[in-house]
């Protein structure tokens, strides 16, 4: 698991994205598996979205494979009344954000794309420090910046 510190780190960024962007009704940083890491995500369950994301995350991983198209970076579903929005946090986490449906898609990329990087540095030192994987699954390989997210076995 993250450290402590660093896990207010990470409810401070994602609490400085949704004042930066008003449509933003959630955000939430999880492990690769599932698990939240913090959440600022009110009248949703954290949890449950946390585990959609990581279901979401095997599929999405599994199509840029399949597609060649590289690895997986980000996933945008619109549904009736808004967005989410998943984005790779470093080589551990992922980032997820909720978002109205007057949002701008454009400015949602943008804000997400460097939250996401900024969470993936503060979760990757962590783990990097404490020398443990962010959940019990094995540890994983470091990724170098910029890089995207390592591919689940099959």
């Amino acid at each position: 698991m993250v450290p402590e510190a660093e896990v207010r780190d990470v409810l401070d960024e994602l609490q400085r994205l949704r004042a930066r962007v008003p449509l933003l009704s959630g955000a939430l940083a999880a492990s690769t598996d599932g698990l939240v890491l913090a959440h600022d995500t009110p009248g949703v369950e954290a949890e449950g979205v946390a585990a959609l994301t990581a279901a979401a995350l095997g599929v999405s991983i599994r199509m840029t494979d399949a597609t060649g198209r590289g690895g997986f970076r980000e996933l945008l579903v619109r549904g009736g009344s808004g967005y989410i929005a998943t984005y790779a946090a470093g080589s551990s986490a992922v980032l997820t954000l909720l978002a109205e449906d007057r949002i701008n898609v454009g400015r949602l990329h943008l804000e997400g794309r460097r939250a996401g990087a900024r969470i993936g540095e503060l979760v990757d030192a962590a783990l990097e420090r404490t020398g443990r994987p962010a959940t019990a699954a094995p540890p994983r390989p470091a990724a170098a910046p910029g890089r995207t997210l390592p591919q689940r076995p099959t």
